[in-house]
């Protein structure tokens, strides 16, 4: 007698899994994974505007509360949790944990230091609880920006391994927490990566004639959220649709203004 409720109770298990969207796609660790093509919005300054209507906002995770992402959320909406992992901040509320030892040359930013990832016994307990805030505060993924201090002058003798031993810790830290992770930038190391990683978030390949060197992502089914400062739409969006990317121009404040391909 109790078979038919059990046939239908199974039946709208399987409806459920096979409910997910496009843009919610899981791996086989559980995480979101963002397809290829993706749209999405990525503000780190001025007052949030909520109205844009895509999928995925990527958001500062310091400047937004858990409110702000369960009401994105209640729109329908994954959001990424921006947090700099590869450089010091001196306006953040932990600036003043980070020992002067492992504060490079400045990278570009007013305020912003290139840390030293080789020291890992400072840096994995204080990204950690960067990581852990994003997670109390439900957001579905992190952006962890700066993670190609070995390319660049930060004071320290950076090596590739550095690097790919530095951005892997950081992607276990999200992952140990159930959410996703971008790996920023760090194009040369895309191949040794790709796997570790469940999206990408590159800036300017179209300016510096790069952007089919995200292919290992998009060929691996990950989303490859990009953006153009300098170059008009026109200029970019043709290669970007060709190689499967979620473009978009942005302003280098990266206020609420978008021009999506």
């Amino acid at each position: 007698m109790r078979r038919p409720v059990l046939l239908t109770a199974l039946l709208l298990l399987l409806a459920g899994c096979s409910s997910a969207s496009p843009d919610d796609g899981r791996d086989g660790a559980g995480h979101w994974q963002p397809r290829p093509g993706t749209a999405w919005q990525w503000q780190l300054s001025g007052k949030l505007d909520t109205s844009v209507d895509v999928p995925v906002y990527d958001i500062d995770g310091f400047d937004h509360t858990g409110a702000t992402v369960a009401g994105l959320h209640e729109d329908g909406r994954k959001v990424i949790c921006y947090l700099s992992t590869g450089a010091w901040e001196d306006f953040r509320p932990d600036a003043d944990r980070f020992p002067k030892s492992v504060l490079g040359e400045g990278n570009g930013w007013e305020g912003e230091r290139w840390l030293d990832i080789r020291a890992t016994d400072v840096l994995e307990p204080l990204m950690a609880e960067r990581i852990d805030m994003c997670r109390d505060k439900g957001f579905d993924a992190v952006e962890p920006d700066n993670m190609d201090g070995y390319k660049n002058e930060t004071g320290f003798p950076l090596t590739a391994d550095d690097q790919l031993r530095y951005n892997r810790l950081i992607a276990r830290l999200a992952h140990d927490r159930g959410m996703a992770v971008g790996l920023k930038n760090d194009l040369d190391q895309i191949p040794e990566l790709v796997d570790d990683f469940d999206f990408a978030v590159n800036e300017q390949c179209a300016q510096y004639g790069e952007c089919a060197d995200n292919r290992p992502f998009v060929d691996a089914d990950k989303a490859v959220f990009h953006v153009e400062y300098e170059l008009p739409t026109e200029r970019f969006c043709a290669e970007s649709r060709e190689l499967g990317l979620s473009s978009m121009q942005k302003k280098y404040e990266l206020g609420v203004w978008r021009e999506a391909c």
